[in-house]
This record gives structure tokens, sequence and C-alpha cells, in this order.
């Protein structure tokens, strides 16, 4: 079964909002929030994949810090890495 892009936007927008960490929380669903439309299907598909990545790993790869994860390098991991909260 395929999911439609917007059922899939909305399973993003919720897993963002509700991570279990407040920091996690609010820096995924900034970063969601400007760029969910944006994104083509493909696109929407690595950031649902980046949201199955635990707290802390995202927390150290968004830092620049040493994680027990090997992300991938596409579009996605990218922008989310360079992305600047502090401006949002």
């Amino acid at each position: 079964m395929k999911i439609n892009i917007d059922n899939l936007k909305k399973k993003i927008i919720y897993r963002s909002n509700y991570r279990g960490t407040k920091e996690m929380d609010k820096l995924l669903s900034t970063f969601t929030k400007k760029y969910i439309n944006q994104f083509n299907y493909l696109e929407l598909e690595q950031l649902d994949k980046l949201l199955d990545i635990d707290d802390n790993n995202l927390y150290n790869f968004y830092n620049g810090l040493d994680t027990d994860f090997n992300f991938e390098n596409n579009k996605i991991n990218n922008l989310f890495k360079s992305f600047d909260f502090e401006k949002e």
C-alpha cells in the first residue's frame, strides 16, 4: 500500500512534534514546518526515515558530534545538519 503525499506529510508533522525530548520536539518541528511543503515525495520519505533515528543520535548529528548511526548523505540530512534553529 502506497501512502499518499498528504498522509505522509501529516505523519511527519506529528512525528516531528512528539519526539520524547522537548529540545528535539522544537528543533524537528521547526525544521519540518519550514521545509515540508518544498519537499517532493522522495524527500518526504527521506525525512520520514530521518525521524526514525533516536533523539540522541539526531542531536549529535545536528551538532557535529559522534553518532552510533551512519547517516546517509542526502539532501534532507544535509539540510537538517545545516539548519540554523537560532534564526527561526
